[in-house]
């Protein structure tokens, strides 16, 4: 029985979609940067994502300097990276992973298009990133059925 509750686990993580805690992260930015100053027109979060995270010395003497909203890009891909990998399994959490993934891209859309403090490049290259994912997942899983139809019984 534990085996099995181990495996169910292990389905569980294997079908939640990593790009979502970029999203969250940007979602709780978003919520608790607040409204900009009297004297300021640019909204806080913009400040917040635009805020130095630290600097690089370059071999050619030129600062370095990261963002935060450069360092949620980062981790974004990262966790690009991973997701990509873990698409190329079969199963059933690789189609759940696929349809979250897919229902992720649709809450930063929405986000995107509607609500104000989500109009940014950050934001808007986070929802690209989502978007490549589930369309790699999707053509992944289209080439998979396909090459499984084409396979002779064994």
């Amino acid at each position: 029985m534990d085996d099995r509750n181990n495996r169910r686990a292990v389905d569980l993580l294997n079908s939640f979609p990593l790009l979502l805690i970029p999203v969250l992260i940007y979602n709780l930015v978003a919520l608790f940067a607040g409204a900009p100053q009297p004297d300021q027109t640019e909204p806080a979060l913009a400040a917040v994502m635009r805020g130095e995270a630290f600097t690089l010395p370059m071999l050619s003497g030129v600062m370095l300097m990261l963002n935060w909203g450069d360092m949620l890009l980062l981790l974004t891909i990262v966790f690009l990276l991973v997701e990509v990998v873990r698409s190329t399994r079969r199963g059933a959490s690789s189609i759940a992973n696929l349809l979250l993934t897919m229902a992720v891209f649709l809450l930063c859309a929405i986000e995107f298009l509607l609500l104000p403090r989500f109009v940014s490049a950050t934001f808007f290259l986070l929802t690209m990133i989502v978007l490549l994912h589930g369309l790699t997942g999707l053509s992944l899983w289209l080439a998979d059925r396909r090459h499984g139809a084409a396979a002779p019984p064994a």
